[in-house]
């Protein structure tokens, strides 16, 4: 358990299962059938057969995270996520661990800002019953105020070792600052302080309110057949008709503020620059991930071979992209000497500089484009990197999207639309940032933040 991306032709056809499904989609991909079904509920069910391998992904997804939960309540959509595991009507903590193991393969599930997943990967042969150990997690916990006391303190200790783990812990303050006053900006553990409000009356008022059919879905990905598999979800979820979840978000506003947190008990300073950039679903999003990849996304990133291998200050540095559904950010993080913190602050904000004034040479252009389309093969090729994708061009798109779609718009990307966007959020006054470490009086100030 842990916390941890257009327009495909397909067919329409009505179900002729008898059981009032919705519309049945049907998309062909060069490695098996997607299709996509609802129940009454609203229940949506989404698969991929795969003849080539003998194994399953199944996932249940609930719309929800982190970004739902009200202030008070920072926290809870991960509380729960530990809590079905404690025991449900039907199984002990004990027998789901047993049961899980017997399956011989993996259970998991994870918490996001948006989602929430309930997952297993297990042979083909064990898919009804993974999916019934699945479908119990979510339908069935029950909430004993002893498990709650418990799991308490286990979360407690998981917000104690993220505050140990100076990497995770100066992107939580950017977080933090960035996304200031928002549900975005607050950690998806919660904290000491909203967990010790956490009893079972108000777990289980959470738990009714997000675990609504509407609001899920199930993905699976292998070697199954599309309508076997919805007789299954059918059978455990048909009857699901919980109150709808009448959830309503804010889009965030990024604050490029800076913030500073000294730990004198660190080796190095820990550093975090970052500016906002498109959601999720933008258009330009595979631009902005090309852009992203020439900047820090590997060994051959222009961060990586100016700051660490041409200057040697540091060992771990890179970006990343954090988009959600109406807003995102890029994150370059990098871990140095406090001595080195100035210089390598200038040498992140010099990289932004050059992104603007220069277009990208072909070459490197050319060299990320083939990396990305690699890595995004790479990536698809086990069952429950497709489930997981199946789920998020839904959660995300509403629809599914082609790998062949997909490596087009990479090619597309030009260097032109790449400076478009360093342009457009490379600017002084939206450059936020975050320092860890021992800092000794050492502060940045806001213009040594321009590029």
């Amino acid at each position: 358990m842990c916390y941890k991306k257009e327009q495909l032709p397909y067919s329409l056809e009505l179900s002729r299962s008898g059981r009032g499904f919705r519309v049945a989609e049907h998309m062909d991909t060069k490695t098996g059938t997607v299709e996509k079904q609802s129940l009454p509920n609203g229940l949506t069910i989404i698969t991929e057969e795969m003849a080539m391998v003998r194994t399953v992904a199944v996932g249940i997804w609930v719309k929800g995270g982190s970004r739902i939960e009200p202030a008070p309540r920072n926290g809870m959509s991960h509380f729960i996520e530990h809590m079905v595991f404690k025991g449900t009507e039907r199984r002990s903590a004990e027998e789901i661990a047993r049961e899980g193991d017997a399956l011989g393969g993996h259970l998991d599930a994870f918490t996001g800002k948006e989602l929430v997943c309930f997952n297993a990967k297990v042979l083909d042969e064990h898919l009804p019953r993974a999916l019934d150990l699945l479908a119990d997690l979510v339908r069935g916990p029950v909430f004993r105020a002893t498990d709650i006391e418990k799991e308490r303190k286990v979360v407690l200790e998981e917000i104690k070792m993220d505050e140990d783990n100076p990497d995770s812990l100066v992107h939580e303050l950017f977080t933090q600052t960035f996304w200031h006053d928002h549900a975005l900006g607050r950690p998806i553990l919660g904290t000491p302080e909203t967990l010790a409000r956490f009893d079972a009356k108000a777990v289980r008022e959470f738990f009714q309110r997000c675990y609504v059919p509407d609001q899920m879905l199930v993905t699976a990905a292998g070697r199954l057949n599309h309508a076997r598999f919805v007789d299954l979800v059918a059978e455990k979820f048909g009857p699901f008709r919980p109150p709808q979840d009448s959830s309503r978000t804010v889009q965030p506003t990024p604050q490029a503020r800076i913030t500073a947190r000294s730990k004198g008990e660190l080796q190095q300073m820990h550093l975090c620059v970052g500016v906002p950039c498109y959601p999720l679903t933008h258009e330009r999003r595979y631009a902005l991930v090309v852009l992203n990849n020439i900047l820090g996304g590997g060994m051959s990133s222009r961060l990586f071979q100016n700051i660490r291998e041409r200057e040697g200050l540091a060992y771990s540095i890179f970006s990343d992209l954090h988009t959600y559904r109406d807003s995102g950010c890029l994150i370059v993080y990098a871990g140095t000497a406090r001595g080195a913190t100035r210089q390598t602050l200038r040498l992140i904000l010099r990289e932004f500089a050059q992104l603007k004034k220069e277009p990208v040479p072909a070459a490197d252009l050319r060299r990320t484009q083939d990396n990305l389309k690699a890595t995004l093969m790479f990536s698809l090729e086990s069952t429950g990197a497709r489930m997981s994708h199946l789920a998020r061009q839904e959660i995300y798109f509403g629809r599914f999207i082609s790998l062949d779609e997909i490596l087009a718009a990479i090619e597309a990307v030009t260097a032109e639309q790449l400076q478009e966007i360093a342009r457009e959020f490379f600017q002084p006054e939206l450059v936020g940032a975050a320092i860890l470490g021992p800092l000794d009086g050492l502060e940045i100030a806001r213009d040594e933040l321009a590029c």
